[in-house]
C-alpha cells in the first residue's frame, strides 16, 4: 500500500480535479483539445455534435476546475488546456489507483 499524506487544502483540490474529470463529455472535450488547440465553443460543440449551451456548461466546469484556460482572439474566445495541470492530476489519480 501507497502511503500517501494530505492536508484539507490538497485534498479539497483532488476532490474538484476527479469531479471536473468525471464526466464522459467533458473527458471528450479534453480528448479534442489534445488534437484541436486552440478552439472556440463553436468548433468544440461543433465536432462533438452537442448543444451550445452544453459545451459552455462542460467548459466552465473545466474552467472553473483550471483544466482548461481561455484566451481571446478578436471577438472570439479560444479554449486551451492546462497541460501542467492535467499532468499532475493523472500523477495524483496514478498514486491513488492500487498497482
Amino acid at each position: 500500500m501507497v502511503n500517501i499524506q494530505f492536508n484539507a487544502t490538497q485534498l479539497n483540490f483532488c476532490t474538484e480535479l476527479m469531479r471536473a474529470l468525471a464526466h464522459p463529455l467533458r473527458l471528450r472535450m479534453i480528448d479534442l483539445l489534445q488534437t484541436h488547440q486552440p478552439a472556440s465553443v463553436q468548433t468544440i460543440y461543433t465536432e462533438m455534435k452537442i448543444e451550445q449551451s452544453v459545451a459552455s456548461q462542460h467548459l466552465r466546469i473545466l474552467r472553473d476546475a483550471g483544466l482548461v484556460y481561455t484566451q481571446r482572439r478578436g471577438k472570439f474566445v479560444e479554449y486551451l488546456l492546462n497541460e501542467p495541470l492535467l499532468f499532475r492530476a493523472g500523477t495524483i489519480a496514478a498514486k491513488l489507483v492500487k498497482p
